[in-house]
């Protein structure tokens, strides 16, 4: 938990890498995840590197394995469900000779698959082209096959005249379903009607050649006579792209060519037959190998860019890299370099050497699956500095519970309790874990932040009573209505005059005794239910705000002293709290010692709190409002002047104490020096000179540090009453999920129930689904959605700010898990 609450340490080391096992080194520290590389050549062009060759023959690899993919999912039969299962256990980064025989087997594989998916698909389109002339010699015989010579009445017509040559012509083929109406009217209207054309469907669906689609083609044969005609018929077929055929004109030679097309239709499809086989085969062979192949080209494509990182050294018999590292994990980093050279053969080890640098560390923290919802809310707003104190620590409760102040419900808590504890107890399900759905991921993800809202919202439902908007009398209530007829409070004439009554807790056994959890489900049936909840939880957002607010200052101490800013404690730190708690933790007091010190009989003469905050910022007192103690007007007074007073503390404090520290280490500076330029025969340097590189070296800049000072501080002191005022969503929410429960239940759930017998069990079960429905779209889902946000504005602006800067990088190890094991991106 320690280095969940503060980073983990990090340091900088510098690697040496001997070239014959820098492969080998840098493969095992990917295996195990420990470092990120930084870039020792950022001034190199990235085709100018080292191993830029090595990096592209992977590249061409990876392109080939995406054509064996492509096929596979193409021809593989029966077809895979998802894509190509990881390889388990993960290989290992492939040596250069293992890489090699990679290469040579994929590529002759794919060789293999291009050559075979070839024939096959011209062997289909050959089947498809015979198909189709069959039918065309088939479907249009019995158009032919009465053919006859032209009527008498046209041989004499001038058409014919001194035409003896005369006869018909014909183009027969197949065109696409769709193109038909198109074709035939552009045939019309460009041949003037001296054609005759006949379209026929095929009995059989056939394969599109170029989409692969089965289509059930349509025959036509069209019948012209004249040179010219037949010229438009053919340009207007091979505008369409129709398949044509020679068609003969006598039935003999037609029944020649179908018999001849049927020995060939069946040769082919036995050839197509072994095709296919032969194909299955080496889909099969490229589905065992593949998953396999992919891995290890993959993590030796890392290696290689990782290597393009590094430095050459001066004799360029090692390789020289800079790496950030966790410290803990620095006897693994060691480990990791001597496993390479031992699987190298190297006679010289690689080390490493811990480096000093002035750049802020990386930030780490070990994350486990709960802790990395709530992490990643942080991550959100800005990740933290190094060795920053983090706020995920705190947001494991605290973010639950604002939210189920918000949400509280124990219907609603325990729906959403069973759906994130489904999701928990399913957690290694493939299915769910390898979802690409973007809002699945995240849901996923927060699992764990799902039930503690969940369980949160049926602690915080219980509290207010309420389950559907419903009171659950699980104890007795501490309200009794006897004893207001006992005392004569309550009679006939009372009751047939009064619509409401109302009960008298001073009146004796009336009011017996608090409800032993929560709110009494009494007040479920009074009229001013809604009077009592908004008091209660108005006062009750504001004490949660301000002690919220309270504990992230206090957070700063940690930070403070981790940095060794000392100066911030006494004049950051303390005037902040002394701000806070003299005016709104005064407020939050004076709420408290109402709820203690008035009794129900004292509850008419209890004062107004409200009155007396304004009345502690005007200075005056109320004659008709009392005091809540003895000598509260001067208390009062006093904590005003000393929140006032703390404000100047704030804003010149730190500004003064860093110009004192600067004027004290530049006055020790400038004595140090002094001695080495009194002398006025020093060749070296001037007086002068030296005196203005010195004062170039730092420089106080009084301007920017007073203004910088200046804008935390009116931020604090104005966000103190922002904020506060901010907390005040709580009730607001709380009380619109409760009302929009209520209603909810009345329009739709009441109704259901005022039906009897057998007709209002049909009724109660469709109005009951349609209850159901409601309630999970709207006020889990989208009510839910609205704590949510609400809860995360109150942790990133009201929490957060008060320590938390945010403004670090997360440590991004090189590992070859999280490359393989990355979602695809969306």
């Amino acid at each position: 938990m320690g280095s969940l609450f503060r980073s983990e340490e990090v340091c900088l080391v510098q690697l040496f890498l001997q070239s014959s096992s820098a492969y080998n080194c840098v493969s095992e520290l990917g295996e195990l995840g420990l470092v990120e590389f930084r870039d020792l050549n950022p001034n190199v062009n990235a085709f100018q590197r080292k191993f830029v060759g090595e990096v592209r023959r992977c590249e061409e690899l990876e392109k080939t394995f995406t054509f064996l993919e492509q096929e596979i999912n193409r021809s593989l039969t029966p077809a895979l469900q998802g894509p190509l299962p990881p390889p388990y256990p993960t290989p290992l980064a492939p040596q250069p000779l293992e890489l090699i025989t990679i290469e040579e087997e994929s590529e002759r594989l794919a060789r293999e698959l291009k050559e075979v998916s070839q024939n096959r698909d011209r062997l289909r389109a050959q089947l498809t082209q015979l198909c189709q002339y069959r039918d065309v010699l088939t479907r249009t015989h019995s158009i032919t096959a009465s053919e006859a010579p032209p009527p008498p009445a046209l041989e004499g017509h001038s058409l014919f005249e001194n035409r003896q040559d005369v006869h018909l012509s014909f183009v027969a083929g197949a065109v696409h379903p769709w193109k038909v109406p198109s074709f035939e009217r552009l045939l019309w209207r460009a041949c003037r009607g001296y054609i005759i054309v006949d379209f026929r469907e095929m009995e059989d669906r056939l394969e599109h050649p170029e989409t692969g689609e089965m289509v059930q083609w349509t025959v036509f044969l069209i019948s012209y006579w004249g040179t010219q005609i037949g010229q438009k018929v053919k340009k207007i077929c091979d505008c369409f792209h129709t398949q044509t055929f020679a068609y003969p004109e006598s039935s003999a030679e037609r029944e020649e060519i179908l018999l001849g097309l049927q020995g060939r239709i069946e040769d082919i499809k036995s050839v197509l037959s072994q095709t296919e086989a032969y194909l299955q085969q080496l889909l099969v062979r490229a589905v065992a190998v593949l998953p396999q192949w992919k891995v290890r080209v993959q993590k030796c494509k890392a290696v290689q860019m990782v290597l393009n990182l590094c430095s050459s050294s001066v004799t360029d018999k090692c390789l020289i890299a800079e790496a950030w590292c966790p410290t803990a994990k620095l006897p693994e980093l060691q480990s990791a370099l001597r496993e390479g050279g031992r699987k190298s053969g190297s006679a010289v080890d690689s080390f490493y050497n811990r480096l000093a640098t002035s750049t802020p560390p990386p930030t780490l923290f070990p994350l486990n699956s709960f802790t990395t919802g709530f992490q990643n809310i942080v991550d959100a707003y800005g990740v933290a500095n190094y060795r920053e104190v983090n706020p995920a620590v705190y947001t494991i409760i605290t973010f639950p519970f604002l939210f189920a102040v918000m949400f509280g419900d124990v219907g609603h808590g325990l729906l959403m309790t069973l759906a994130s504890l489904w999701m928990v107890l399913e957690e290694k399900d493939p299915k769910l874990r390898n979802n690409s759905n973007e809002i699945w991921r995240m849901m996923f993800g927060g699992r764990y932040l799902i039930l503690l809202m969940g369980l949160f919202s049926i602690y915080t439902g219980a509290i207010y009573n309420e389950c559907f908007s419903k009171s659950l009398s699980t104890f007795s209530s501490g309200w009794h209505v006897k004893p207001m007829f006992d005392n004569n409070v309550w009679n006939s004439s009372v009751l047939s005059g009064t619509q409401f009554l109302s009960m008298d807790p001073v009146v004796p056994g009336v009011f017996t005794s608090p409800y032993p959890f929560g709110i009494d489900p009494v007040w479920g049936l009074s009229n001013n239910k809604l009077t009592f909840l908004n008091s209660y939880k108005m006062k009750m957002s504001v004490i949660i705000g301000v002690i919220h607010m309270t504990f992230g200052v206090c957070l700063s101490f940690f930070n403070y002293v981790h940095f060794r800013q000392i100066s911030s404690i006494f004049f950051v730190l303390i005037p902040e709290l002394i701000f806070m708690l003299c005016l709104f933790g005064y407020l939050v007091f004076m709420v408290v010692f109402k709820w203690i010190v008035y009794t129900p009989a004292q509850s008419k003469i209890a004062p107004s709190i409200l009155i007396h905050f304004i009345d502690m910022f005007l200075f005056t007192e109320n004659e008709q409002n009392p005091q809540l103690y003895k000598g509260q007007g001067i208390v009062q007074k006093v904590l005003v002047v000393v929140a006032v007073c703390s404000v100047p503390v704030l804003l010149l404090g730190k500004p003064i104490c860093k110009y004192l520290t600067f004027k004290n280490r530049h006055f020790h500076m400038e004595e140090d020096r002094r001695p080495l330029v009194a002398d006025d025969s020093n060749i070296n340097t001037r007086q002068g000179e030296l005196d203005e590189g010195a004062a170039g070296e730092e420089v106080f800049d009084t301007a920017d540090v007073l203004m910088h000072q200046a804008i935390h501080t009116i931020e604090y002191c104005l966000g103190c009453i922002s904020n506060t005022a901010s907390y005040l969503r709580l009730w607001a929410l709380s009380l619109a999920h409760a009302q929009l429960s209520e209603v909810l239940w009345g329009m739709v759930m009441r109704i259901a129930l005022k039906w009897q017998g057998y007709v209002g069990a049909a009724m109660l079960f469709v109005i009951f689904a349609f209850f159901a429905v409601l309630t999970i779209s709207i006020l889990l889902i989208m009510e839910g959605l609205s704590a949510f946000l609400h809860a995360l504005r109150l942790h990133w602006v009201e929490f957060q700010n008060k320590f938390y800067s945010g403004s670090g990088y997360k440590l991004s190890p090189f590992s070859f898990s999280s490359m393989i094991n990355a979602p695809p991106a969306i």
